[in-house]
């Protein structure tokens, strides 16, 4: 098995961060990819085999798709801000284009496409944010591309977690192709820490401990979930963001909770 933890680096070519490809992970379904662009920086790609889902992570860009142009999006500035990003869909098949008009942090998100879909602008009122847990696992996702809307493999959300809480928590997991109690998904964590100075934790482990890794996850840091339950924990003075890509056989959705700790479900406040 591959290493679970990919820190990222300063700016390679084309403005690279950090990547994940299914060859790489050593799987199927899922591929990532983060850049760190400049104020008139440009990105250009085309790939046949998978869907794309660009994230504007941080920053403002124009951005087009085989001649379909998203001029002047972006919002937020930090992910650590409480606005839900822009995102542009994009089909297998399709020249893309994205042209930073500040400093962007921008997210390519792939998984098995055919070109099915239109290419799509995805603004923030068509991802509203939730609230998620309650007490120290508390967290607030906003679902980017949920499985309510139209894509062939590729399931996108995002999380931030206040210092001192868990998430994705209690823990569960994805790794069966057992529809409709549990569905497979491949899962990538694009993990950003707020200061930058500090770390998370995630674990990743399986019911028979044949997988068990704790990842100390500095800033900037792809973590791969090939399997197993994962939870991640903020240490208190660290805000946590993270950004989950999720793919596989079937576009669905379905966990299943460690045993172990579903009693946690019942004590929730009244």
């Amino acid at each position: 098995m591959c290493d679970l933890l990919i820190k990222g680096g300063q700016p390679g070519k084309d403005g690279l961060v950090a990547a994940v490809s299914k060859e790489s992970a050593g799987w199927k379904y899922v591929g990532f990819e983060v850049y760190q662009l400049q104020s008139g920086g440009v990105l250009n790609r085309r790939d046949e085999e998978n869907e794309i889902c660009l994230v504007l992570l941080a920053g403002r860009a124009d951005v087009s798709v085989d001649g379909q142009r998203f001029e002047g999006i972006g919002e937020r500035m930090s992910v650590f801000e409480d606005i839900a990003p822009y995102a542009v869909y994009v089909p297998a098949g399709k020249d893309y284009e994205v042209k930073a008009l500040s400093e962007l942090e921008l997210a390519v998100c792939l998984a098995p496409g055919s070109g099915k879909y239109g290419a799509r602008l995805i603004a923030p009122s068509d991802a509203v944010p939730e609230d998620r847990g309650f007490g120290s696992m508390s967290r607030r996702v906003v679902n980017i591309l949920p499985e309510q809307s139209e894509a062939e493999s590729l399931l996108v959300v995002e999380v931030r977690t206040g210092g001192g809480n868990w998430s994705s928590y209690p823990p569960h997991k994805h790794d069966r192709d057992n529809l409709p109690a549990e569905s497979y998904l491949e899962e990538t964590y694009y993990h950003r820490v707020n200061p930058a100075n500090g770390f998370i934790v995630q674990r990743v482990y399986n019911d028979d401990r044949s997988l068990d890794e704790t990842l100390a996850v500095p800033d900037r840091s792809i973590v791969l979930v090939p399997e197993g339950y994962h939870p991640v924990s903020a240490p208190p003075g660290y805000d946590s963001y993270y950004l989950n890509v999720m793919a596989g056989p079937v576009r669905t959705w379905v966990f299943h909770n460690d045993p172990d700790h579903e009693w946690l479900f019942g004590t929730r406040p009244e």
